[in-house]
């Protein structure tokens, strides 16, 4: 039975990575255990590591869902400087989504349920308001 799930990003400095991630989450590291890493629970049991170390390539994206890709892309533009990056759709998928870099190579992205009811039934399911 898988319960939980973390993924990791790597940085080449961990206070620019922590101060950059800060800003993109709009919150500070929820653990800190040891120098070079700072992990953030995203949704219940669900963690952002993010290690100082050696970069790699070709990972992701990570995509994180939000309730306005717009608003979440203009935000992160003005507060961190990230490229403008186009919004996809397609009329199969119930989502639409972006993907972007951070400073180190690390792709990430945004997505949005095209269903508001949907994302609301999600939102609540997630936050154990309702049982799945």
């Amino acid at each position: 039975m898988i319960f939980e799930m973390t993924t990791q990003v790597r940085v080449a400095n961990i206070e620019e990575g922590q101060k950059w991630y800060e800003t993109l989450l709009n919150k500070k590291p929820d653990f800190t255990p040891h120098e070079g890493f700072a992990e953030w629970e995203l949704i219940p049991g669900c963690w952002l590591q993010v290690a100082e170390g050696t970069l790699s390539e070709g990972n992701g994206p990570l995509r994180l869902g939000v309730t306005n890709i717009e608003a979440e892309r203009d935000r992160l533009i003005e507060v961190l400087k990230i490229n403008r990056f186009e919004i996809h759709s397609r009329p199969e998928v119930p989502v639409k989504w972006g993907t972007f870099t951070d400073p180190w190579g690390n792709r990430l992205g945004f997505f949005e349920y095209l269903d508001k009811g949907e994302e609301q039934e999600r939102i609540k399911t997630i936050k154990g308001t309702i049982k799945v």
